[in-house]
This record gives structure tokens, C-alpha cells and sequence, in this order.
């Protein structure tokens, strides 16, 4: 296997680093942050609880019947009228801003009042203490808190609150108000500015008091109610509506539900007895002229029976008086009939819908052409009541048009077939007319002149009684018309706010009290990537992490020697204590000491480490074996003139040559030596090798400070020379990833004797608060570390 193959199976990629266990105590540490978080967001609830307008749900329920359609008997299927369309055209009439507007014609909406919360103005209705009375021919201030105060009940003040007001014009058109002042009027009298005209009333009879109120126009209202009229049905296959309004004052919200089903009842009633008033108009229309002939002819009899004494008519007279003035009635009701067929076909081909009168108001009984022209009054109405709402290229409006087409076409289709038939009719009695004419003149020329008299006034009767109980009809139906649709349920508004939901809004906040923070911890510690806590290390690493080495905060190197009482020094004379478990006592004992990277404190360690062993009475030496970049000499004194390089490369024959006396007892050093240009093949030659070997006989302990795995190849060839090796990580410096490294060393290449140290921890900056202690120190617990702390005036 290359060197680089092995390098790139030594910085494999860690799998995952996360670990509840390890979170949970970090998440723990952070609580007076969370604490904090959450009176933050608790704050933040609480005003925007406090400062958001309420608003309330009020609902009805309303009864739109069901099309029927009056073909239904003679039509096919596919020419009724869609049910489920029906209904969702009464929807979109019932959210038009057309009947917003007729019913807030009859609400006094245009002002609204105000009182003064503890964060917020709340709205009033009706229990106000002042009344507006705005007179719309003249401007107004339009969509701003307008305050009014007194203190006495003849005159008030007007203030005005608002930043931005809009300048209404009675021309229905809008502009900017600026230079608005104080100004002082008086109740019940106009108060009159370039910007405004109104009238206050004090209501309250209070002597004192404030209020405010803001000025809406009706194209803002009804917009506002229109678009916020939400409907629904009760239930999925149902024609009951559930019509509801999110509105700021309960009262309020139900006065205009209530009033808008009103409306929509009343404009229904009134297209229903449209029907019936053309009718009667068109009957009216037609007795008047009746009428008169009426009277002509009953005057004309009256005088022709006294000027020729003739009262009563013979047998025969009187029969063929009978027969003709039968004849002659039903001759006038088939060419009213032709007349009110001609009058129909002139409205079609104008369509002029609006005029059409249905057959049956005049006798008609063909229930056809009745059907066909309910269903065409019917469709018009649906069309008038669309393009209320909608344009031409609407598809509703598209489909009114359509059906409005073939209704047309087929009643004038059917209008040719029943004139001709009319036609028929006529010929026929008139022919019966003229061959009853015949025996007619073989009577009395007397007797003539009084029957023809006799007829003329009673065909004029019978069209006027036939005429005359037609409207009567028509009359009656209209007083019985009652609207298809109705109320089921009058408006009620519920108890509880829509909006704000204070329970809502403060579990809302908790959670985000406690989420963020949480999350902080969370983000960061999927973002952290170095090795931070020791308990994540003895997780993930598969080889015995044998002490935790504290964090050196000084200058000096020398922990051991100079701070014999500190924390870090017994976390050496630990180390050393675990050591003895690996070792047969009294063994010799040779091991390297190595890291990944450079910077992990492998140096700090092999220098502390072998001081503790020189402290015991062993006699130990430490190698510099990092001859790339040599350190040790400088913390002890020495130079680095001689040393390995010196003797691997032939220079000196002698490896006690290059041995270097310390002041400190028992302690010996080779140092790095003047760095030569090949460091990997000085430590693959065969004096190395033959070093080690003297110095084990001559020492009790040896220890090599070797360079960085990660970064130099041949530190893996010197495990074969040693007992074991410890590996350095440190906190916040070392990458997750090299756990993987260390233990693809164990598992992938099979070595063995492999430790850990974890160097560098800052115990306050760990989930494990007391970690230290579990090995036997601790800040604060030695007196060196009493020492530093007393002299930095902690």
C-alpha cells in the first residue's frame, strides 16, 4: 500500500458525530440563556396579545332552494340546470359588493366609534357616547382616528390622531389632507371645514368625557364586507349556507349578517313580483280601452231598445244571438292570444327579456311555452344578477349567455308552431261567424240592429270579466309571493376571540423560549468539528483513553517541575499510574508519544511525562524524533547543535555522544539535531534501530516524541520499536475525524498497544462540569492552582 493510500484511509470521513447524551448536558449549561429566551418571547406574546385588535366570529345560516326548472317534465336531463352551479351562483351574489352596498344602505356603518383600551382602541356600536352625522355632499376626512374631547356638554374639541388621512370629495373622488389643527365646535350644530362637514351629538349626557371615531366610505365598506364575507356549506350535499364574518365588535358583525340575508330575501321578493306587476300593468293597459267601448255600447243598447220600444227578442233571435256572441268571444281571446304572440316574438328578436309577460297571467295554457318563458325570466334574472358581480368573459356569464340563446331560439321556434295554430283558429270561427250571419239575416231588421247592438256590448263584458279576473289573478299572486329562500339561523357571534389566542400565542412563545436556544446547541454542535468533550472521545474511540491532561493557561512548558501541586501536573503523575497497568512491574519501558497533527501538545506531554518518570527515581531519557520541526531543547536550556540527526547520519559513531545532561536528575535528552534534508529514511536506517536498543539496556524508561501520524509516514515503522503508544488529542483542536484515523489503526491495520491521552481540557467549557474529579483533580482543588488563581484576583 502508497504512503498516499494510507494517508487517505488515515482522514476517512467520520459517520456521525452526534450524540444525544453528550448534547443533553451541553443544552443543560445553557440554561440561563433559555431562561432568558424565554422571558423574551414571553414578552414579546404578551404584547402582541395585548396589542392585536380582537376579532370575533360571527355566522348565520341560510336556505337557498334548490333550482326547479319548469321544463323539468319535458325537458332531457342534459337541459336542467346544474343544482350544485345554482347554489354557487347565490354564493358569488351573496359575497357581491352590489348587495353590500343595499344592505349597508341601511346600516349606519359609514362612522365608527372608539374607546380607549389599555394598549388599544377598541370598537363600540350603538352604546356610543356621541353620535356623527356626516353629511356626504360635502368632503369628509376619510380612514383616521378623528378624538373628540369636552369638558362641558355644550362644545367639544377635535383632535386629529391619524398620519395619514384620506380627503374625500363629493364627486366620488380621493385625495391627500394636510394642516389639520385643534379646533373647537359646538354639539349639535355643523361643524363645517374646507376637509370635513358633520354634526356631533352628545348622547352620554356626560359633562365631560373623550371618544374617537373614524369615517368610512361606502366603496371601502363595501369592499371590506364582500371580500371578508366567507361562506360554506353546512354539510357537503346540502343547500344551507354558513355565512361568516371575522369582525372587531360582536354586535356589529351580526347586525350586517342579519340585514344582508334580509336584503337578499327582499330583492328576490321584488324580482318575483316584477313578474306579476308587468302583468297587471299590461292587463290595466288593455281594460282601460275595454272599458270605454263598454259604456259606449251599453249607453247605444239602452237608447236603441227606448226609441224602438223592442226590450225582449224572439226564440229565434235569441238563439242566434247566443251562438254568435260565442262565436265572437272566443274569436277576441284567440286574437288576444295573436297579439300577445306577436308581442312576444317583437321582445325576443330585441331581446328585450324585461317587458316579457308569462302566458299563463293571460290565460294561456300551454304549459310549453310557459315553461320555456319562466325558464327564460329565470335565466335573465341569473344573467342581471352575474353581471353584477362578473364580466362578459366570466365563465358563468358565458353560460348564463349561452342559455339564454337556446331558450330564445327554442321559444320562437315553438311561438311559429302556435301562431299557426292560432291562425287555424281564427279562420275557423270567423268562418263560423260569417255562415251564423247568414240566418242572422232573415230576422227582423229591427231585431237585427238590436241583437248586433247586443253583441258588441256583450263581447266588450265578457273580455272586460275575463280581463278583470286575470288581474285579479295576477294581484293575488303577487300579495302571496313569498321569497324561495329563507333564514334558518339568525347571526350569533361566538364568545371566544378568533384572533389573538392568548393560549396560542403564549405556548407559541414557550416553545420558541425553549427552541431556539436548543437549537443554537443543536446547529452548533453539527457544525462543530472538533472534539470537545471527553466523554465524546471515550464514545467514539476505540482504544482505552488512559488521562485527560488540563489546560496548561501559563507560559511554561516544564508543568511537572515548576508546578509540582497543579492539577496538570497529576494528570501526569496519573497517566504515569495508568501506565503501570500496561507494563510488568519493573520492566523496562519504551513508548512513543504521537498525535495526528502538529499543535495537539504530543511535545507538552512527552516532556511532562518523562519529568514524572525522572521525579520517581527512573532513569529516563526522551528522544526527539520530529526532526522537521525540533523542540524540546529550548524548555530545558539546551541547544540544538547535536542530537539525532547527528548520529543517524554518521556524523558522531557514538549515540552517548549525542546525549544531552538536563539539570534535572534522572532525566536525559537526544534532541532533534540540525534538520536534515531526508528525516524519513535517517529513521528507516539501521543505527536507529541499534540506538533504541542500547539506550533500553542503559534506561529505565525511553520515551520518543515522534512527529504527527497524519502528516509523516514513517512515525508508523517506529511502532514496531516501542511497548506502546500514546496517541495526543486535544480540546477544540483536534478534528472529530481523527478518531476515525486512530481507530482505522487498530481495526484496519491490525496494531495493537495503541492509548489515547486527551490534553488541553478547559473543564468549564464541557457538559461534564466535575469531569475532572472523576480522576482526581481538578481546578481549584491543588494549591498551585489556588496560587494562579489568588495572584489574577479570581
Amino acid at each position: 500500500m502508497s504512503i498516499d493510500q494510507e494517508e487517505n484511509d488515515f482522514f476517512q470521513e467520520e459517520e456521525s458525530s452526534f450524540d444525544i447524551k453528550i448534547l443533553l448536558p451541553k443544552i443543560i449549561r445553557i440554561w440561563p440563556w433559555i431562561l432568558a429566551s424565554l422571558l423574551i418571547f414571553m414578552t414579546i406574546a404578551f404584547f402582541y396579545t395585548e396589542t392585536t385588535v380582537p376579532t370575533y366570529r360571527a355566522s348565520g345560516k341560510f336556505f337557498i332552494k334548490e333550482t326547479e326548472n319548469a321544463m323539468s317534465f319535458f325537458d332531457a336531463p342534459a337541459a336542467m340546470q346544474d343544482q350544485g352551479l345554482g347554489i354557487t351562483n347565490e354564493t358569488i351574489i351573496l359575497k357581491s359588493r352590489p348587495i353590500a352596498e343595499a344592505t349597508l344602505s341601511q346600516l349606519d356603518f359609514d362612522v365608527e366609534y372608539y374607546e380607549d383600551g389599555t394598549f388599544i382602541k377598541k370598537e363600540i356600536y350603538k352604546k356610543t357616547p356621541i353620535v356623527v352625522v356626516v353629511d356626504w355632499n360635502f368632503p369628509q376626512l376619510l380612514h383616521g382616528i378623528i378624538r373628540v374631547n369636552w369638558e362641558n356638554s355644550t362644545e367639544y374639541t377635535l383632535k386629529f390622531e391619524g398620519d395619514n388621512y384620506t380627503q374625500y370629495y363629493p364627486d366620488g373622488t380621493f385625495g391627500g389632507a394636510n394642516n389639520l389643527e385643534t379646533q373647537t365646535f359646538a354639539f349639535g350644530e355643523t361643524a363645517e371645514t374646507p376637509n370635513f362637514k358633520f354634526v356631533i351629538n352628545n348622547t352620554s349626557g356626560q359633562e365631560s368625557g373623550t371618544s374617537s371615531f373614524i369615517v368610512r366610505d361606502q366603496t371601502y365598506l363595501s369592499n371590506y364586507y364582500s371580500f371578508g364575507l366567507i361562506i360554506d356549506l353546512v354539510e357537503k350535499n346540502s343547500s344551507i349556507l354558513d355565512l361568516s364574518l371575522m369582525v372587531p365588535n360582536r354586535a356589529k358583525g351580526e347586525a350586517y349578517l342579519n340585514k344582508l340575508m334580509e336584503t337578499y330575501l327582499e330583492l328576490e321578493l321584488l324580482e318575483k313580483n316584477d313578474i306579476a306587476n308587468r302583468t297587471i300593468n299590461f292587463i290595466d293597459g288593455q281594460v282601460a280601452g275595454v272599458a270605454d267601448s263598454l259604456t259606449y255600447f251599453e249607453d247605444k243598447l239602452q237608447n236603441y231598445r227606448s226609441n224602438n220600444k223592442i226590450y225582449n227578442l224572439s226564440n229565434e233571435s235569441n238563439t242566434v244571438f247566443g251562438q254568435l256572441t260565442e262565436i265572437e268571444s272566443k274569436l277576441a281571446n284567440e286574437r288576444l292570444k295573436s297579439r300577445y304572440y306577436q308581442t312576444l316574438k317583437d321582445y325576443l328578436v330585441r331581446e328585450n327579456y324585461s317587458q316579457i309577460i308569462v302566458p299563463s297571467g293571460l290565460g294561456i295554457d300551454d304549459p310549453y311555452l310557459n315553461g320555456l318563458i319562466e325558464n327564460l325570466l329565470s335565466a335573465q334574472v341569473n344573467r342581471s344578477r352575474l353581471m353584477a358581480t362578473q364580466t362578459e368573459l366570466s365563465p358563468a356569464v358565458k353560460e348564463a349567455n349561452k342559455n339564454l340563446e337556446d331558450l330564445n331560439r327554442s321559444i320562437r321556434e315553438n311561438l311559429d308552431n302556435v301562431d299557426v295554430s292560432n291562425k287555424m283558429t281564427i279562420a275557423d270561427l270567423e268562418q263560423r261567424k260569417g255562415a251564423m250571419e247568414a240566418s242572422f239575416r232573415t230576422l227582423p231588421e229591427a231585431e237585427q240592429n238590436l241583437i248586433r247592438i247586443q253583441r258588441e256590448a256583450t263581447l266588450n263584458e265578457n273580455i272586460y270579466n275575463f280581463l278583470s279576473e286575470k288581474r285579479a289573478e295576477s294581484a293575488i299572486t303577487k300579495a302571496s309571493n313569498v321569497p324561495n329562500n329563507k333564514i334558518i339561523e339568525h347571526a350569533k357571534t361566538g364568545l371566544l376571540e378568533v384572533s389573538p389566542k392568548p393560549l396560542r400565542n403564549y405556548l407559541a412563545a414557550v416553545f420558541a423560549g425553549l427552541f431556539i436556544p436548543i437549537l443554537f446547541v443543536f446547529i452548533r454542535e453539527l457544525l462543530h468539528t472538533k472534539i470537545e468533550d471527553p466523554k465524546y472521545l471515550e464514545n467514539k474511540l476505540k482504544i482505552p483513553v488512559l488521562s485527560t491532561i488540563l489546560l496548561n493557561s501559563t507560559d511554561e512548558n516544564l508543568v511537572v517541575f515548576n508546578s509540582g501541586k497543579s492539577g496538570i501536573a497529576e494528570g501526569f503523575r496519573s497517566l504515569r499510574s495508568n501506565i503501570k497497568f500496561l507494563i510488568p512491574k519493573e520492566k523496562q519501558i519504551t513508548f512513543m508519544i504521537t498525535s495526528t497533527i502538529s499543535g495537539e501538545g504530543k511535545t507538552f506531554c512527552a516532556m511532562n511525562l518523562a519529568s514524572v518518570y525522572s521525579l520517581t527515581g527512573k532513569k529516563t531519557i526522551l528522544i526527539g524524533c520530529d526532526m522537521r520541526k525540533p523542540k524540546i531543547f529550548d524548555d530545558f536550556g539546551l541547544k540544538n547543535d547535536v542530537g539525532l540527526s547527528t548520529y543517524l547520519s554518521g556524523q558522531e559513531d557514538d549515540h552517548r555522544k549525542v546525549i544531552k545532561r538536563t539539570s534535572y536528575e534522572n532525566l536525559d535528552l537526544i534532541v532533534s539535531g540540525p534538520i536534515p534534508p531526508n528525516p524519513s529514511e535517517l529513521l528507516f536506517s539501521s543505527n536507529f534501530e541499534k540506538m533504541i536498543t542500547e539506550l533500553k539496556k542503559e534506561y529505565d524508561v525511553v520515551i520518543l516524541d515522534t512527529p504527527p501520524v497524519g502528516l509523516v509516514s514513517e512515525t508508523l515503522d517506529l511502532l514496531t520499536l516501542v511497548d506502546f503508544t500514546l496517541f495526543v488529542f486535544r480540546q477544540n483542536y483536534s478534528e472529530k475525524a481523527f478518531i476515525d484515523a486512530v481507530n482505522g489503526l487498530k481495526e484496519q491495520k491490525g496494531i495493537k498497544n495503541i492509548y489515547a491521552v486527551f490534553n488541553g481540557l478547559d473543564s468549564s467549557k464541557v457538559s461534564y462540569g466535575g469531569y475532572g474529579y472523576s480522576y482526581g483533580y481538578g481546578y481549584g482543588y491543588y494549591e498551585d492552582d489556588n496560587k494562579k488563581k489568588n495572584r489574577l484576583g479570581f
